[in-house]
């Protein structure tokens, strides 16, 4: 008798052979059913060796007691102690499969076909499984005789007589001789069908690819043709009726269960499209409809029931077709795309735990195979397989991967893949979601032989090979390219320069042979910067391919590379700081303008860094006026001060456009910001601050150039138009009016001469050719226009507006703002301004009419010929001008009695008038639609080319650029350009209503 509190050493033997549950344990193995063997030591070293020896046990004891018999029991357990191989592959089963232990309960005598096997048995193929299956003449014992078949796969898979690679190529074998098992069924229900028609299936997907799961979705394509003499529309109602039975016959459940779907889905059309098709109606589809992941979908088939002539006429016909799909237009950007969609779609809860489709995952590595596989199949032959991991040796072999890369991949592939397969086999279900629990990552753990610390060792392992996949799978396209120019080791395989420029024009490369020789020019030789770039240049090339012009961003990194390539910090930083080579990639093949701010000083890429001096968020006013001034104050005289001015500005322009940009394409860790009035608003204000505080150093330099500390007058600049609104594009003039206000003392001619001279000044140097941008200044906005003069008193001014002010000059001073120069002066003249601007009780309607007569001559004067008014930004239908006459007509009227209408700012205006329920809230945000995105596409059209534009370019490269910034992908321009008309043409019809409708608004 055991001692209280003691165990027993039953138990303690458990334990050490890892089971979890000891004591229940102890009671199986006590059970009536085990005591001819309960002693064996055999046994327990047998179950301490399955994935979980809890469950095998139990498993044991069910079979054991399923047997029909004291005499077939014994049987059972005799050969399970005598025969090792058996002892190994049952036991291993039913430590790995709770539904096959569940499946040798309900058919006890079904262990037998785990007591030995032939030589042929060791690797079967389908002949093999069609013997296995042929006494199936019903859906019920095909899924009985299809379970004994998966039992045995399972056995040689768990006791690693066959590798992951071997038994999905089995499970796909069975598969195949499960369809045409099924479409034998089939045929007998319904002969006269059969007798009409001719039926090929198709197997797509890992089953035509010859690497099929335990459970997965078995993806078919039908195709069916009359027999000779019958009426080819009735054949097809025929071809459909079987083809809809075999798809029940595996699809549904019974008391046995189901075997798999099958899925139709990637037939033409979809599930929209007729389940069977002619021959010559799916070449037609795959002419003229066909989407590219169609082809690449047709990359695994592979003909496998019915008529053999018909599946192999199927595919030798469509073959071709597959092959020329890389020439397509997008086609990389395409497939790519396609990839991103899958993650994305994958719930946010589940993306860390999806073993297929997430980061890192199956489908990467899949994915980048086919790619390759589509590139340069058409030219070698070798490579088209519908097998991945044979596919990625051909590729290895032949040189469109490295070595290294292929084998690492291939081990993290099969790696993934033998997870998969482990935590499908538990309940025969289909996942592909790692568990949680830690009672099923200890049984995966030890079923992949991770036995010290099975969960530990599991989620290292899963997380080594998906970090290596995440970092491989989209290198793996670029890295090749180099190995293609840069003198490395002797003996290895390499792409030849006709495969590497198939490559690059797959990539959206217009110029391939300039490519090959930039990427020559920086990966080649044996120096600490050619092995930097040789290993950045893979990822690069991926960012690059991922923006609308890939040659200019290659072309625009060498540049910035051989001016920066000494300096110690610059490759370090792009090396080291995880944001800056994506940004600056982003940058340099987003357009001309960021680039070219760049090249005239290239030590601006250390703010695409996220480390000390790095950061792109613009800087505030305060801090770039503080910057500015103190620049001006260590110069030597006033035309270095404004060049030290613009450096600042042009340096600032750059993080301006860099971070719009970053933003507007998105990157790997951050996805592109969607709120499009957020980096409109950002733009303008970063450049509005800027230019503000370019004229106060311009402003400073001059004064003390010429007068020293004090300047003989007063002076202030007010902002105007899109300056004073906070709203300037990258394009933009600076509209301004001067002010000026002559010192106690001085005489009135001497204070004009002194304001006249400092604003001639401060023109000339801010517009001055040299390598920063031009800052133009704009003062057509003062009073009597051009042939006023340019510098006012502030008395003058009062004196204008009293007798002479026109609705115009109100309607402008709107946007009037104090920028630079005297507060306190600039300060009275926007009180000396307010009643104009918000005029008491609002504008009479002879002003209203005077401001619509306005807008209607702007608009048939000003619109340049030729122009597309649907297109054009500024002054188009439903464009800036349509928009900001519409609300700055609500100031007029409104301003005196609704504060918040009060600003220079059109976005604040038109919030505060629906505040007001001055406009319904539909309204506003049609009106704010349409004002943020022309004001995007004008800042689209600055970036892309380099100068300012209203209208969208002609150029198809430069409009796909657009496009891209504005978050269309690759092939989607006329959506774009269809979204505009669609969004300015409503916008529209609410500024008709508002601004030329009822009068009482």
């Amino acid at each position: 008798m055991m001692t209280p509190g003691r165990r027993s050493s039953t138990f303690t033997r458990l334990l050490r052979h890892g089971f979890t549950d000891p004591s229940a344990a102890e009671r199986l193995m006590e059970s009536a059913e085990l005591a001819p063997i309960r002693n064996d030591p055999v046994l327990l070293d047998a179950l301490g060796a399955t994935a979980d020896p809890d469950l095998a046990l139990l498993g044991l004891v069910r079979l054991v007691e399923a047997q029909d018999g004291h005499t077939a029991q014994r049987e059972l357990l005799d050969t399970l102690i005598a025969a090792k191989p058996l002892r190994d592959r049952l036991l291993g089963v039913l430590g790995a499969s709770a539904a096959l232990g569940d499946h040798l309960a309900r058919h006890p005598l079904d262990w037998q076909v785990l007591v030995m096997y032939e030589p042929q048995d060791l690797h079967p193929g389908t002949a093999e499984f069609e013997r296995g299956l042929a006494e199936a003449s019903d859906p019920v014992l095909l899924r009985v005789a299809y379970r004994r078949c998966l039992l045995s796969i399972a056995a040689r898979d768990v006791c690693g007589t066959t590798d992951v690679a071997q038994t999905a190529a089995e499970l796909a074998d069975l598969a195949t001789a499960t369809l045409r098992a099924a479409l034998a069924i089939a045929r007998t229900a319904a002969p006269e069908d059969a007798a009409m028609c001719r039926l090929a299936v198709i197997a797509m997907g890992k089953c035509g690819g010859h690497e099929l799961n335990y459970v997965s979705d078995v993806d078919v394509i039908f195709v069916g043709e009359a027999v000779d003499g019958a009426d080819e529309g009735k054949a097809l109602r025929a071809a459909t009726r079987l083809a809809s039975h075999l798809m029940r016959i595996c699809s549904e459940t019974t008391v046995e269960g189901s075997i798999w779907p099958v899925d139709a889905n990637l037939r033409p059309e979809g599930r929209n499209g007729p389940l069977v098709r002619t021959l010559s109606s799916h070449l037609a589809y795959y002419q003229r409809w066909a989407k590219t992941w169609e082809f690449q979908a047709l990359l695994k088939a592979r003909p496998v029931a019915g008529d053999v002539e018909l599946g192999e006429s199927y595919v030798a016909t469509l073959a071709p077709l597959v092959w020329q799909v890389a020439e397509r237009e997008n086609f990389v950007p395409d497939v790519q795309k396609m990839r991103r969609r899958v993650v994305e779609n994958i719930p946010v809860a589940e993306i860390e735990r999806e073993l297929k489709l997430g980061p890192g995952g199956l489908r990467d590595v899949e994915f980048a195979v086919q790619l390759l596989q589509l590139v340069h199949g058409r030219a070698d032959t070798s490579l088209r397989s519908g097998t991945t991991l044979d596919a990625l040796k051909a590729l290895a072999v032949g040189g469109y991967v490295g070595r290294v890369d292929a084998v690492l991949l291939d081990d993290a592939y099969r790696f993934l893949r033998s997870m998969e397969h482990r935590i499908q086999l538990f309940r025969l279900r289909r996942t592909h979601l790692v568990p949680e629990d830690d009672a099923d990552l200890r049984r995966i753990g030890r079923s992949l032989g991770l036995r010290t610390d099975p969960i530990g060792e599991l989620n290292r392992e899963w997380k080594r090979h998906a970090s290596v996949v995440r970092r491989l799978h989209e290198k793996l396209f670029y890295r090749p390219l180099l190995d293609a120019v840069a003198q490395l080791a002797p003996g290895e395989s390499r792409l030849s320069t006709t495969a590497a420029r198939e490559r690059l024009v797959a990539l959206g490369y217009a110029d391939p042979a300039a490519a090959l020789r930039h990427l020559e020019a920086l990966a080649s030789g044996v120096s600490r910067k050619a092995a930097i770039q040789r290993t950045l240049l893979p990822v690069l090339l991926g960012w690059f391919a991922d923006s609308a012009d890939p040659d200019a961003g290659l072309f625009n990194f060498r540049k910035v590379s051989g001016a920066l390539g000494k300096t110690p910090w610059y490759l370090r930083l792009l090396r080291d700081e995880g944001a800056a080579a994506e940004n600056l990639a982003r940058v340099l093949s987003a357009g001309r303008l960021a680039p070219d701010l760049l090249m005239r000083a290239p030590e601006a890429v250390a703010l695409l860094g996220d480390g000390d001096g790095g950061g792109l968020e613009p800087r505030g006013r305060a801090q770039l006026e503080q910057e500015i001034l103190a620049a001006v104050g260590r110069a030597s005289g006033g035309e270095a001060a404004v060049t030290a001015a613009r450096g600042v500005r042009r340096r600032e322009l750059f993080r301006t456009a860099a971070i719009d940009i970053v933003n507007s394409y998105g990157t790997d860790e951050t996805p592109a910001n969607a709120d499009q009035g957020a980096l409109v608003d950002l733009v303008g204000g970063a450049v509005s601050d800027l230019t503000a505080a370019t004229l106060a150093g311009a402003l400073r330099a001059v004064v003390r150039e010429g007068w020293g500390d004090t300047l003989p007058t007063r002076f202030a600049v007010i902002g105007m138009g899109r300056f004073g609104g906070h709203e300037l594009g990258y394009g933009s003039d600076a509209d301004v009016l001067f002010v000026h206000e002559p010192r106690e003392g001085v005489d009135e001619q001497e204070a004009s001469r002194a304001a006249n001279s400092v604003v001639s000044e401060m023109r000339r140097l801010l517009e001055v050719s040299s390598a920063d941008p031009p800052l133009l200044i704009d003062a057509d906005l003062r009073p009597e226009g051009k042939s006023g003069p340019l510098v006012r008193t502030l008395k003058s001014y009062e004196a204008y507006y009293r007798r002479w002010s026109l609705v115009w000059e109100a309607h402008a001073l709107l946007r009037a703002e104090v920028v630079a120069g005297d507060e306190e002066l600039g300060r009275r003249f926007i009180e000396l301004v307010d009643p104009l601007r918000y005029p008491a009780e609002g504008l009479g309607e002879d002003a209203v009419r005077e401001i619509r007569r306005l807008k209607a001559r702007m608009e048939s004067e000003r619109m340049p010929r030729g122009a597309d008014p649907t297109l054009h930004t500024k002054l188009g239908r439903g464009g800036l001008s349509d928009v900001e006459w519409a609300v700055q007509l609500l100031q007029l009227r409104h301003g005196w009695e609704e504060p918040g209408l009060r600003t220079t700012r059109t976005r604040e205006a038109l919030a505060a008038a629906c505040a007001a329920e001055l406009i319904s809230g539909e309204d506003a945000s049609t009106l704010d639609e349409a004002w943020v995105l022309a004001t995007r596409v004008r800042n689209a059209v600055m970036l892309v080319r380099g100068r300012a534009g209203d209208t969208f370019p002609s150029d198809g490269r430069e409009l796909a650029a657009v496009g891209r910034y504005l978050g269309y992908g690759p092939g989607h321009v006329g959506d774009m350009l269809d979204d505009y008309r669609r969004t300015t043409r409503r916008a529209r019809a609410v500024v008709e209503e508002l601004f030329y409708g009822a009068g009482d608004r």
